[in-house]
């Protein structure tokens, strides 16, 4: 997909592979399919997608669905640079909740979880989670993948360098395109060795985690090399590399949310992982609109 640019001036028309998440599939049409963020936290880098109670969860939930977001991620462990680690007993007790009052309020809408441990992962998807979605790629805990193996459900595979809490600390590459990319593919590789097939896989880039402000741009403008024949998931939303670029404080990145979705757009993302469901929503659908008005290749009016 990497040879996806825009030529003579049009916009390319959409093209994604699906994912598979056992009790159903997921299809891109026209564009990105539209994760909607939930975090059962405290300290979640941005503000707005807190929500540790149950009850405001699933207001959130249902207005993300009926704003357009196509699936949800709940996780209840903080990920954000210099963040603290907790243990498996405060992420369950903070997340099952969650994932419980979100499924019975929303029964069809696809969940995953964000988490790297098997023992949450299990207890996630027994409450009606459908895919896991884990930053460590399967390399935290050693049960995790034959656990979703196992489970026959999704799973999205994320490249880091470090940990939450040390990943910022001068993280180096010598090409980071490959590497991140490499990395990618060798994950891939250890989850269909543990009996996960690919069409059940997303892999993402891991913007910002472990990456300075060159590495995140590099990884956006080469989307397109990195996943391969597997889905890709674009996580970039209100991230701090745009704060770097534009000087932007959390609170007022939705601007350069919206142009890291263009990227995953060109790039065929499967998915993309937003705290803006509507604004997200609306800003691919007229993206997609534009696509479909001309094929790649035909001249604009000059």
């Amino acid at each position: 997909m990497g040879d996806r640019v825009f030529k003579g001036g049009s916009v390319p028309p959409f093209r994604a592979p699906g994912w598979n998440l056992g009790r159903l599939s997921l299809e891109p049409r026209d564009h990105p399919l539209v994760m909607g963020v939930i975090n059962a936290t405290p300290d979640s880098f941005h503000a707005g997608s807190r929500r540790a109670d149950p009850a405001a969860a699933v207001a959130a939930a249902r207005a993300m669905a009926a704003a357009g977001a196509e699936l949800l991620d709940l996780g209840a462990e903080s990920t954000r640079p210099g963040a603290r680690a907790i243990g498996q007993d405060e992420e369950l007790a903070r997340l099952l909740p969650v994932i419980e009052a979100v499924r019975a309020a929303l029964p069809d809408i696809p969940l995953t979880v964000d988490t790297t441990r098997a023992g949450t992962a299990r207890a996630a998807l027994a409450a009606g989670a459908d895919a896991v979605n884990d930053i460590s790629a399967g390399l935290a805990d050693p049960d995790l993948l034959p656990l979703v193996a196992g489970a026959g459900c999704g799973m999205i595979l994320m490249h880091r360098q470090g940990t939450p809490r040390t990943m910022q600390d001068a993280p180096r590459y010598g090409d980071v395109v490959a590497e991140v990319a490499g990395h990618l593919a060798e994950r891939v590789a250890a989850a269909e060795g543990a009996g996960i097939p690919r069409g059940r896989l997303l892999v993402d880039p891991g913007i910002g985690f472990g990456k300075t402000l060159d590495h995140n741009l590099a990884l956006l403008a080469r989307l397109g090399d990195l996943g391969g024949d597997v889905g890709l998931l674009l996580g970039a939303s209100r991230k701090r590399f745009i704060g770097d670029v534009t000087g932007a404080d959390t609170c007022d990145r939705l601007p350069g949310s919206l142009a890291a979705l263009a990227a995953g757009y060109l790039a065929g993302a499967a998915v993309v992982r937003v705290h803006d469901v509507a604004e997200s929503v609306q800003f691919l659908r007229v993206l997609a609109a534009v696509g479909r008005a001309g094929p790649a290749g035909t001249p604009g009016p000059r």
